[in-house]
């Protein structure tokens, strides 16, 4: 018997409800020869400045109990770079993209949009104002509904394919938060992007990542982002919603599903088991 697990995200189809998660899967090609990115419901981009950014000083991972903390600091190859390379490559293998865009200000979305604009191959856009460990930019727009609405509507403006804004778990309200995003013109709300946190080398007396702090991401934020995503749709229950935090599984999978998201993304676990979204 086949199983169809199409589903959709607004208006936008996907072949399964299962994407990879921005910043754990690279471009979409660093790991194709084990979990080919046209075989997934997509792929999240790691995040894309208007210009190369070569991110925080290292140590910026460390593994915990239950999951990982990171520091990357959005290292990443700029917009330019990832027009010309993998996104060709992406659009030949015919995989379904979300470029999920950061800035340190809003000028700098709208460059990255605009220059995607210019190319084929691209279904939507995720904006990433969630990112707990860079000193500008990012989380200060999503703490603020009001800077967040802002944004968001200078984004949807520039484009007319689907915006997905990406929520921070550590702004004051995150059903605010999310309330601008959707004023603002987003037609999905991905959730929930790392809980700022911490690791000591006790041995060395000083913190273990370069930045002291860093996002927590992995099986120890399951239950808060399941609790987030159901309170975001019961507040806003016409939004369509992806989850994101410690799946691991298909039953962690269906979990998310059940409380009112359309989609999942699967992030941390491919640090373990690369194959993990297709799986």
């Amino acid at each position: 018997m086949s199983v169809s697990l199409a589903t959709k995200v607004g208006a936008l189809g996907l072949t399964s409800p299962v994407l990879t998660a921005s910043g754990t899967f690279g471009y979409g090609l660093d790991l194709a020869e084990l979990c080919p990115p046209e075989r997934l419901g997509g792929i999240v981009t790691k995040g894309l400045s208007p210009r190369p950014r070569i991110g925080n000083p290292p140590p910026r991972i460390v593994e915990t109990a239950a999951g990982m903390i990171n520091a990357i600091g959005l290292q990443n190859i700029g917009v330019e770079a990832f027009c010309r390379g993998p996104l060709p490559d992406l659009r030949r293998r015919g995989a379904l993209v979300v470029v999920n865009v950061f800035g340190e200000v809003m000028d700098a979305y709208l460059e990255v949009i605009r220059r995607c604009e210019e190319e084929e191959g691209i279904a939507a856009y995720e904006l990433n104002v969630s990112c707990p460990n860079v000193k500008a930019g990012g989380m200060e727009f999503g703490h603020d509904p009001g800077q967040l609405e802002r944004l968001t509507a200078l984004c949807r403006a520039a484009t007319a394919r689907p915006l997905w804004v990406k929520l921070s778990p550590n702004a004051p309200s995150l059903v605010d938060t999310a309330r601008a995003a959707v004023a603002g013109g987003a037609d999905a709300l991905s959730l929930i992007n790392t809980l700022r946190a911490m690791a000591i080398d006790a041995g060395a007396r000083r913190p273990v990542l370069g930045t002291r702090c860093g996002g927590l991401s992995g099986p120890a934020i399951k239950p808060i982002a399941l609790r987030m995503v159901d309170e975001v749709h019961r507040a806003l229950p016409a939004t369509p919603l992806v989850g994101i935090g410690g799946i691991e599984t298909g039953r962690d999978a269906a979990e998310f599903l059940l409380v009112g998201a359309s989609a999942v993304q699967v992030g941390t676990a491919v640090f373990r088991d690369p194959a993990a979204p297709l799986r």
